[in-house]
């Protein structure tokens, strides 16, 4: 192996799994650090390095900041040296807040807003005209051109179209001396108690001189338009009493047309997160959420009375049926008539209310009149989405809600004056609504075109712009846009935002570790990233990527492979040095690498039952009009390069229409014109990467359900028979029979002040979270505590005859999930054991064989070997009947589909399109990205 004197070593790290391992990394080299999912990849990378710098680091701050920050627990091990400050770029750090875009997180868009308020120029709104700003002397020079011998007012503009009565400014006026003021137009003396209709909207100027335009009066006209500015707010008017028009000047932007003004620009006002440049509308959100009326009528063949108004159901003997009958009557109809035949105002009381009188009649026809007025249905259901509602109440009239976009902004953001600044003809919504190769295009090509002043004032700033542009493109992320919303980014999409973040810092000597950077990404791509994390090593830079791609396994200077299995049989250091070395040993990932262990691709392919899901006009995003025939009874899989349109297919369209259809599901589809096909499945099961539960008590034996089985069992022995114990007492959820002193957690959290909290096992109950009776209780000589603590492997063996629980659990250990412990907290499992715990508790249930299984990127954390396993898993599956449909990038997945469907030819705008679809052999034989690598594959 190679000499490396500058090394980081890591020296008996028991964190997690690791077994009291040693492991030294070489500085500034791109170290891999490899093995089965749930071997301790994460545990040495994540939870002892980096969990180590970042502790070293706040242990730099006071005393004082360290008690105002919080502090953080060292890690389980003896020592480790040669660390550098540390920077984690993680899968799990994708911003959630609707606010956070690709252009606020990756900085881009703060530059644009600089541009923009530096160089940007102002057009009015309303006449579309070059807004103007003037010196106080300019305006006097223009006075004395436009109205020389003319009798002017100077005018300074107070109020401008606003509702008052204004009895306490024309008194402050009054005070100082001042005698007239012009009122909507009309010229007044201010007097005494003077005040105007405060229902009505005025416009107030005050009159500061009256004069007769002459050189010879230059500093009298120079004193009086300085005095208008003050007064004004930096505007002034000039009421031309020869002409009987106004004239509107100011030192602020102004249309000289209408008159009206803008700020001087700021940055803050081109942001959609501060209220200055907010659109007032959405409040910068883009999208406002109305009552749809086509949710509130579903069927307008149905009569109010039949139930036709869904959110009201049948008719009820109350007020509000009573209001809606006599509204009916009003203009000609019963509550019976189909709701079809009611006219367009009669339907419009009905859902935005009436101010009118209303003779009501109750169903005993007893009349009385009804002075209130009628408020409306959708006023109703817009009171249940206040804040102060119930979360059922809010849950319940959310149903009837649609998100649409903006009608003020257009789904821009911004107000309107923020969108009448431009640059090159474009204001800066446009720029961020362009993809990132195209917007990288007119940034580099914008100089040419701009102003001696501009390019003076703007070139540092584009300067800064081009270079955190070319390293998105440079990690292969060129077909998002800067407004594309953070929380709808993958795993994969947002570690890459932040890598180009983190190449555009241009820091030296910092230890960066990445959580499988190559996720969504098309084997295409991966020599793009590879060469991004490269150019960060060349910087004299030190990368910890934990990865199970071959091509960056076998492009790193270094690689650490942790094993040999899973959970307890992991936790090793099973090799570690060079590719080239480790392509000569015969550790699982070697064999996987070198040849001698492959995923065989099938023989022949699945013909399916012959039916199809037909998906037709699919436009959400950048779909173009796309048509989905979906085999079922295969295993399918949706190909494609990043960007191509293959989440906003599935995820975006297929499973919310599904998922509406089978669960009521109030998720929106993206826009597409019909379905067909419904009918040949009868339930669709999504299975994703997220954690099992939000809370850390969630573990495998609660979302699997088999610890309502366990406790149960427990409840039915003698000895909690006797004792008169319910399955309550076995939960260390609710008092009874957990341990009341740590409320079921097992532990005790000690406060430090400045030190770090210390996380103790409950000295009652020594971390068994339960109380001394319930753990007296015992199955075959274990508590309940005692069976939460056996990974999968040990109860399967200690259930085997216990057919209901067994059943269960015995999924998971097929899965390859026997390392696991029953009681494990969510928290620390990876996405791909969250992913596997979730196929296998759908798989432990009673099977149709006419289930759709959506998957996206199952392969997430997998090693070859857990491929494998899945791949078990999902042809059982499909074995069974059910349709497995998976977005994947992963070729041994590929290559093993009976169908794919692949997507593209590019990302973004340049894709949206399917553009091949058959068995991999079909495609291999094609023209696309995707193309030579399954060839390649299967060896053709």
């Amino acid at each position: 192996m190679e000499d490396y004197k500058d090394m980081l070593s890591v020296l008996g790290a028991r964190v997690h799994n690791l077994k009291n391992i040693d492991v030294t990394i070489p500085h500034n080299k791109l170290t891999v650090i490899t093995g089965l999912s749930g071997s301790g990849k994460s545990s040495l990378a994540f939870d002892t390095i980096f969990a180590e710098g970042q502790r070293r680091y706040v242990e730099t701050f006071s005393a004082y900041a360290r008690n105002m920050l919080g502090t953080l627990e060292r890690p389980d091990v003896d020592n480790i040296s040669g660390l550098s400050p540390v920077i984690a770029i993680e899968q799990k750090t994708v911003n959630r807040n609707p606010r956070s875009t690709i252009g606020t997180t990756t900085e881009v868009y703060d530059y644009l807003r600089l541009l923009y308020a530096r160089i940007g120029e102002a057009y009015s709104y309303i006449s579309g005209l070059p807004m103007e700003k003037y010196t106080s002397e300019k305006i006097v020079s223009l006075i004395l051109n436009k109205y020389d011998g003319h009798k002017i007012y100077l005018l300074a503009p107070l109020v401008k179209n606003r509702k008052g009565h204004y009895k306490e400014l024309f008194e402050q006026l009054r005070k100082k001396g001042f005698l007239t003021v012009r009122v909507d137009g009309e010229m007044r003396e201010i007097t005494y108690g003077m005040k105007l209709d405060r229902y009505k909207n005025h416009s107030v100027e005050l009159v500061i001189d009256k004069l007769k335009v002459s050189s010879k009066d230059m500093q009298r006209l120079h004193d009086s338009v300085n005095k208008s500015l003050q007064h004004g707010g930096k505007q002034i008017m000039i009421y031309d009493l020869d002409s009987d028009s106004i004239g509107h000047y100011s030192q602020l932007l102004m249309d000289p047309e209408s008159g009206i003004s803008y700020r001087d620009p700021a940055p803050h006002d081109f942001s959609f997160n501060s209220p200055q440049g907010a659109c007032t509308a959405c409040k910068g959100l883009g999208y406002i959420n109305i009552v749809d009326r086509s949710k509130l009528i579903p069927d307008d063949s149905k009569s109010i009375y039949d139930g036709g108004i869904i959110a009201l159901g049948s008719y009820k003997n109350t007020m509000i049926f009573w209001q809606i009958s006599a509204i009916c009557e009003k203009y000609g109809y019963t509550i019976k008539t189909p709701l079809k035949e009611l006219s367009e105002e009669a339907v419009n009381d009905i859902l935005n209310g009436t101010n009118e009188r209303l003779q009501l009649k109750t169903e005993s026809q007893n009349t009385f009149s009804y002075f209130q007025a009628y408020e409306g249905l959708v006023k109703y259901l817009e009171l249940q989405q206040n804040e102060d509602a119930s979360a059922k109440a809010q849950k319940w009239s959310g149903q009837f809600y649609s998100r649409v976009t903006c009608p003020e902004c257009n789904g821009q953001r911004l107000n309107k004056e923020a969108l009448h600044f431009f640059i090159d003809g474009k204001n800066i919504a446009q720029l961020a609504e362009m993809d990132i190769s195209s917007l990288y295009e007119w940034v580099c090509n914008v100089e040419p075109r701009l102003t001696s002043k501009q390019l003076y004032i703007g070139t540092e700033i584009l300067k800064e712009i081009r270079t955190r542009l070319r390293f998105l493109v440079d990690v292969g992320l060129e077909y998002l846009s800067l407004n594309r919303n953070s929380a709808t980014l993958s795993g994969g999409e947002s570690q890459r935002i932040r890598l180009a973040t983190q190449l555009g810092s241009e820091l030296v000597n910092v230890m960066y570790i990445l959580d499988e950077p190559s996720i969504g990404l098309h084997q295409r791509d991966n020599k793009r990233l590879i060469d991004s994390l490269k150019r960060l090593r060349d910087a004299y830079n030190s990368i910890i990527v934990v990865e199970h791609d071959k091509e960056i396994m076998l492009e790193a200077d270094y690689i650490v492979d942790i094993g040999p299995k899973a959970g307890r049989k992991g936790g090793n250091v099973v090799f570690a040095g060079t590719p080239e070395e480790m392509l000569r040993t015969h550790t699982l990932t070697a064999d996987y690498l070198n040849g001698d262990r492959t995923i065989a691709a099938p023989l022949k392919y699945r013909e399916g039952n012959g039916k199809y899901l037909v998906l037709e006009g699919c436009t959400g995003h950048n779909l173009r009009d796309v048509i989905l025939r979906l085999p079922l009874g295969k295993f399918v899989c949706i190909a494609g390069v990043s960007g191509s349109g293959k989440s906003s297919l599935v995820n975006g369209t297929l499973q919310p229409i599904l998922s509406k259809h089978f669960y009521r599901s109030l998720q929106e589809p993206l826009p597409y014109k019909s379905i067909s096909g419904i009918d040949n499945i009868d339930k669709i099961v999504t299975v994703d990467q997220s954690p099992l539960g939000k809370s850390p008590r969630s573990n495998p034996a609660t979302y699997t359900g088999v610890f309502s089985d366990i406790r149960n069992l427990f409840v039915n022995l003698p000895e909690a028979k006797i004792r008169g114990y319910k399955p309550g007492r076995f939960s260390f959820n609710v008092s009874g029979g957990r341990c009341e002193a740590c409320n079921g957690n097992g532990y005790k959290v000690i406060e430090m002040n400045f030190l770090p909290d210390v996380l103790v096992p409950c000295e009652v109950c020594g971390g068994k979270r339960y109380n001394r009776e319930t753990l007296e209780v015992r199955y075959k000589g274990k508590s309940i505590a005692d069976v939460l603590d056996m990974t999968i492997n040990q109860a399967v063996e200690f259930f085997a005859g216990i057919p209901n629980i067994l059943k269960k659990i015995q999924v998971l250990q097929d899965i390859g999930l026997g390392y696991i412990k029953l009681g494990q907290p969510s928290s620390t499992l990876s996405g791909g054991e969250n992913q596997r715990v979730k196929l296998a508790t759908e798989l432990a249930k009673r099977d149709t064989g006419k289930t759709l299984f959506i998957l996206d990127e199952p392969t997430t954390g997998l090693h070859f070997e857990d491929i494998n396993v899945l791949l078990g898993v999902l042809n059982r599956l499909v074995d069974k009947g059910n349709t497995v449909l998976v977005i994947e990038h992963n070729l041994d997945i590929l290559k093993c589909a009976d169908y794919i469907i692949d997507m593209g030819p590019e990302g973004g705008k340049n894709g949206g399109q399917i553009i091949a679809e058959g068995t991999p052999h079909d495609i291999a034989s094609c023209a696309s990205p995707t193309s030579r690598y399954i060839r390649e594959e299967l060896g053709l």
